[in-house]
């Protein structure tokens, strides 16, 4: 069961219980998952739309985002500066994210971060 915010999204989902490269996956709805950032001088909360366990071990974390605009890439941004402080404390595993930007190319995104 998952609560979707698009048709999008929900084929994404489909595409998570079957793809082989993913191992586990959940809908970053309600589990309390955010990375903070400023946006002209604005603090905010941003969170991503999946978190999916990749067979290698990596936790992807993936958002779906057909547009882009200064304020998302602001959240990038943030967000990889966050990828970078967890994976240097090594204690939460290996983690990594990327965006989706068309509903066919979540493939490849799961084949390249489970390499």
């Amino acid at each position: 069961m998952c609560v979707y915010d698009s048709r999008w999204e929900a084929n994404e989902s489909l595409e998570l219980d079957r793809n082989e490269n993913v191992r586990a996956w959940v809908k970053n709805d309600h589990i309390g998952f955010e990375i903070t950032y400023s946006f002209k001088g604005i603090i905010h909360k941003f969170r991503p739309d999946y978190l999916v366990r990749l067979t290698n071990g990596k936790t992807l974390i993936l958002e779906v985002k057909g547009q882009d605009d200064q304020q998302q890439q602001t959240k990038r941004e943030f967000l990889s500066e966050w990828v970078r402080a967890v994976n240097g404390h090594g204690g939460f595993g290996e983690w990594t994210a990327d965006v989706s930007r068309h509903p066919k190319d979540v493939l490849e995104i799961l084949q390249r971060h489970n390499k």
